[in-house]
Order: C-alpha cells, then sequence, then structure tokens
C-alpha cells in the first residue's frame, strides 16, 4: 500500500511545485506590464499642474477585518509583501486577513514537510513538501482572485451599458454609477459601490475612480477610468464613449475565445505530458512493484526524480508560455 501512495505524493509535490513556479513565473510580466501601464495613463490621474508625483492619499474610514495576530498586521502594513498579500484577498474577495493568510501557510508548510519526509524517509524532502504546502493557500487565493475577476470581465460590458442608458436618460455619472452599483450583481455591484460611497463621502471622483483601477486591475477599466478623466476634462458625448468601449470589451472577448479554441490542442497537451510520469509510475507500482521501489531506495533514483520533476516544471512553463497569447 505503501509502494502505490509513493508515485501519487510525488505527483502532488510535482504538481505543488509545478504550480509555484508557473504562478512565479506568469506573475512577474503582468506586474511590469500594469507598472508601464500605470507610468503611461499617469498624466491623467495626475493632478491638473502635470508635475511629476504620486496622487495625495485619500482615505475614507472603513471596516478592517481584525486578525489573530494584530503584530503581524501591522508589520505587513508597512512591508511591501503585506500589501500585495492584502491587494490579492481584497480582489479574491475573501473575508480574511494576511495574518490569518500567513498562519495558514505555516500550517500547511508544516503538514506538508511533516508528511512529506515520514512517507518518503529523507529529510531533504521535508523542504519541498514544506514549501508546496506553504504556497497552497497564496495559490488558492490567486486561483479565487482570477475567477472573480473572469466573472468581472464578463459583467462589465453589461455594466457599461447599463451606465450608458442611464446617462443618456439624463442621470449624472454619479447617479448612474449608483444605479450599477445597486443592480448589478457581485463582483460589479461591490466594485462600483466601493467607488460611489468614496466620492460621497468627498474622495475627488478622479481620485476614486483611480482607487477603482487599482483594485480591478483589469485592462478593461483601465481604459474605462482614463475615457471618463478624459471625458470630464475635454468634454464629450460620455454615452456614445461608453458604448464603443462595451463594443470593444465584447468583441475582445469573442477573439479571446477564438484563441482559446485554437489553443486548447497545446494546453491538453501540456496536462497529459505533466500527468503522464504519475500515471505510469502508478501503473508499474502495480505490475512490478521491485521495479519501481529503486527510485525511492537508490541514491540515484533520488537524483532522477529530482530531475524529473525539474524538467517537468520547465516544459509545463514552455508550454503554457507557447500557447498564452495576450488579447
Amino acid at each position: 500500500m505503501r509502494t502505490t501512495l509513493l508515485p501519487l505524493l510525488m505527483f502532488v509535490v510535482g504538481a505543488g511545485v509545478v504550480a509555484g513556479g508557473y504562478a512565479l513565473v506568469a506573475w512577474l510580466p503582468s506586474a511590469m506590464e500594469r507598472r508601464r501601464l500605470d507610468a503611461r495613463i499617469s498624466e491623467v490621474l495626475l493632478p491638473a499642474a502635470g508635475t511629476p508625483g504620486e496622487l495625495a492619499p485619500t482615505t475614507i474610514v472603513k471596516h478592517q477585518i481584525k486578525g489573530a495576530l494584530p503584530g503581524l498586521e501591522a508589520l505587513a502594513g508597512k512591508s511591501n509583501w503585506g500589501n500585495w498579500l492584502n491587494n490579492l484577498i481584497s480582489q479574491a474577495g475573501a473575508h480574511m486577513s494576511v495574518s490569518t493568510v500567513v498562519l495558514l501557510s505555516l500550517g500547511c508548510a508544516a503538514v506538508g514537510g511533516v508528511l512529506v519526509s515520514t512517507v518518503f524517509h529523507l529529510a531533504w524532502a521535508a523542504v519541498p513538501g514544506g514549501l508546496a504546502g506553504a504556497l497552497l493557500p497564496v495559490l488558492a487565493l490567486v486561483r479565487k482572485r482570477n475567477k472573480r475577476l473572469g466573472r468581472f470581465e464578463e459583467q462589465f460590458p453589461e455594466a457599461l451599458d447599463l451606465l450608458s442608458r442611464a446617462i443618456r436618460a439624463g442621470h449624472a455619472f454619479q447617479i448612474a454609477m449608483g444605479m450599477v452599483a445597486d443592480e448589478a450583481p457581485d463582483p460589479i455591484g461591490p466594485e462600483f459601490k466601493k467607488t460611489f460611497d468614496e466620492q460621497n463621502f468627498g474622495i475627488p471622483l478622479k481620485d476614486a475612480l483611480a482607487n477603482f483601477g487599482e483594485r480591478v486591475p483589469l485592462v478593461d477599466v483601465r481604459f474605462f477610468v482614463t475615457a471618463v478623466l478624459i471625458q470630464r476634462e475635454t468634454g464629450g458625448n460620455l454615452s456614445e464613449i461608453l458604448d464603443s468601449l462595451s463594443h470593444v470589451v465584447r468583441e475582445r472577448f469573442k477573439i479571446l475565445r477564438q484563441v482559446r479554441v485554437c489553443t486548447a490542442h497545446g494546453r491538453m497537451t501540456g496536462y497529459v505530458l505533466m500527468a503522464l510520469p504519475a500515471a505510469l509510475a502508478i501503473t508499474l507500482s502495480f505490475i512490478n512493484p521491485d521495479h519501481v521501489n529503486l527510485l525511492f531506495e537508490e541514491r540515484l533514483g533520488h537524483m532522477m526524480i529530482l530531475a524529473a520533476i525539474i524538467l517537468q516544471v520547465v516544459g509545463y512553463i514552455w508550454i503554457r508560455q507557447v500557447v498564452k497569447i495576450e488579447v
């Protein structure tokens, strides 16, 4: 029984390492792209004087989720990783604090390290097992954030149409945002509600829209914020601008779905190649257990397993980058 579980556990650890490596590789380019995009639209978001600098900090009183460790919360608020994790929690719509996520990561790391080292009887196996366990809560938040942003992106054209119709009916832009906040489903409604409440509490609309673009890091939202700010400074028919933006977003979705159809074969190839070694090891453990046990008992077998995991990570990331097409 233990021989049968060894390949399965190795597959779980390898999958965790692959997912963590891919998350790191996929996050860095997108972060750099967002930074360049922020620099491009900074002239619109900066004060009218046009001098370089940061926006004046504007905040309103709001409810903060208190964590189990207030000291860790205060430390996280002063660090870059804490701000990143706090933004991740907010974008995922999770009702938890930074300290809760850190404690979950530490707990999963301890359980994963002890479990893997106990099963494989290898002290060094606790390191990859602990890393994989520590990444599980963060990867769960990233997955939840991506799903929430995907729903937001799908609902965004309908929100733009509602805004356009309300403005065409004679309502002010702020009132139209309140209508979207009341009528749109989650996550569109809550995000527009935050922006509507911020400008009602006295924050300038420009700063409230800038905060909206930071909370929802989507290109379509940045286009919306930039279009509204430019229209308020230069004039124009805002309802026609929103209709055009809604049309562009829908057309981009069509192209994106066509691209996913065309790259489905490559993505499926990556999944099959990633699962094939583990499936083959499990099958061989039933057919010839003594042959498979050499990988876990001999020093050379340990090195081969480590090399296989590294090659799996490199191959999976390579295939994902090949089929990843930005639209």
